[in-house]
């Protein structure tokens, strides 16, 4: 069992997908990146699982790359190299495009590529303290397989400043450029910060989240046509007829809880 990461139940529908290594801050090597990989895979087939939470152990949510895997893969053939960094960009599509809602909860420091991990994630509630930097261009690297995650979330404006300048980007300035949805108050948890955020999503359809996040991800920047509004129609069309819309209209007009809700998540 690898204990550096760690797949875990933590309340009805709500599974955790946790770095455990604090010893080093959490800083991922290619066998963490596979584990995460796998992991991910496994998560997406859970039955139970409508939400999965990426948090981390210690004082840091990730450190980002650990340094002695990047020595080490500076003496990979080109082959080899090309091979390990694809790793990491599969790592992040299977992040970005996971199937059910993902939340990232950040304490400490997300540097460099675990700043691309919560930029996949749909929603970040950060600890006040929290920091984040694109840290890669004071080691002599850019920010390439996290960047199409981080333009998407910064904009190419705001990436210009901190992919270039590689400053600390405090918690505050993070929520303000939208890469953190929500700042837990100083004193307050992680946990119990993110908690309306997490009844939230429960009372929803699992079939229609997973459906708006694969429109909120095909239909960004598409011009507005023709094939898009017909696709759009189509879509709605579809789930209108499936049996979680019908079940959710049904128990709206009838006052009562939809079947996926849970008689606590109030």
């Amino acid at each position: 069992m690898n204990e550096s990461l760690l797949l875990r139940p933590a309340a009805p529908g709500v599974w955790e997908l946790v770095l455990n290594r604090p010893g080093c801050h959490n800083a991922f090597d290619d066998a963490l990146i596979a584990a995460m990989i796998q992991q991910l895979d496994n998560a997406a087939h859970l039955l139970d699982l409508r939400l999965l939470v990426l948090r981390s152990t210690g004082r840091h949510f990730s450190a980002g790359a650990d340094l002695a895997w990047m020595q080490r893969a500076a003496g990979y053939s080109r082959r080899q190299n090309l091979a390990d960094a694809e790793q990491l960009a599969l790592l992040l599509r299977r992040l970005d495009q996971f199937p059910g809602p993902t939340l990232a909860l950040v304490q400490g420091a997300a540097y460099g590529g675990a700043l691309g991990l919560v930029a996949c994630c749909d929603l970040v509630v950060a600890a006040a303290d929290a920091r984040f930097c694109l840290s890669e261009v004071r080691l002599g690297l850019i920010p390439a397989t996290i960047a199409p995650y981080v333009l998407r979330a910064l904009g190419p404006r705001q990436a210009r400043r901190y992919m270039l300048t590689a400053e600390l980007i405090p918690a505050r300035e993070a929520e303000r450029l939208g890469l953190v949805h929500l700042l837990a108050e100083p004193g307050q948890s992680l946990d119990e910060a993110a908690a309306p955020l997490i009844r939230a999503l429960l009372r929803n359809g699992p079939v229609a989240l997973a459906a708006a996040k694969q429109l909120i991800r095909e239909f960004a920047y598409r011009p507005i046509n023709g094939p898009l509004i017909e696709d759009s129609a189509r879509r709605i069309a579809e789930l209108r007829a499936g049996a979680e819309a019908q079940e959710g209209i049904g128990a709206f007009l009838q006052k009562r809880p939809p079947a996926w809700e849970d008689e606590d998540v109030h």
